[in-house]
């Protein structure tokens, strides 16, 4: 039996673990966790602790909910894993510790390179390549994490994966390209950037 303190139901632990968590609050976190909560709990989303941290930027409750087991792959409903959550808010620190302690980086689907690179989080891309991320990997809508950059214009993120030789060559579900999409979207110096490479629609 799960043993809490007495002037808590398990409901309103339940609450206080998911508000300590998304407020990085390590200590009232530890402290319930010490009464037996899981450090898998989930909210309604389904997003656990550790997603929850990792997605606000809370490094010191992240490093401390994988001492405490937490599944550093653990997904919500829509997919999104610690690290995805991580690497779409550019919280480098976070990505690192994460990968450091086991976590997924080329599980199929979306993938923390792609997440970066639509949120143009240059630092994230650059660390995770260094890391043998699948550079040219195809999202669920069939585009590279080049193409995800060149459509938001995140002309540093693009630089990154160019630098690293990701394949501008790659087309889409509708025969489109990076430089087709960034035409279409009239992303001015990410075109330049692809053009310098040699990319041709």
């Amino acid at each position: 039996m799960i043993a809490l303190a007495p002037s808590l139901t398990f409901g309103q632990s339940f609450e206080k673990i998911l508000f300590a968590a998304s407020k990085g609050d390590v200590q009232t976190v530890g402290s319930l966790l010490n009464q037996g909560l899981d450090p898998n709990t989930a909210d309604s989303e389904g997003n656990t602790l550790l997603i929850l941290a990792a997605r606000n930027g809370h490094e010191d409750l992240v490093a401390f909910l994988i001492s405490h087991k937490a599944n550093l792959n653990r997904r919500n409903p829509h997919g999104d894993t610690a690290l995805l959550a991580a690497s779409l808010k550019g919280h480098l620190g976070i990505v690192k510790l994460l990968l450091g302690n086991g976590a997924d980086m080329n599980a199929g689907g979306w993938t923390p390179l792609h997440y970066a690179a639509f949120e143009g989080r240059s630092d994230v891309i650059k660390y995770l390549l260094d890391n043998r991320a699948d550079k040219n990997g195809l999202a669920p809508n069939r585009y590279t994490a080049l193409m995800l950059a060149a459509r938001e214009g995140h002309v540093a993120a693009v630089r990154e994966l160019l630098f690293a030789d990701a394949d501008y060559a790659v087309r889409g579900p509708k025969g489109e390209t990076a430089l087709s999409i960034a035409k279409a979207r009239v992303q001015k110096e990410v075109e330049t950037l692809l053009v310098r490479a040699g990319a041709v629609e």
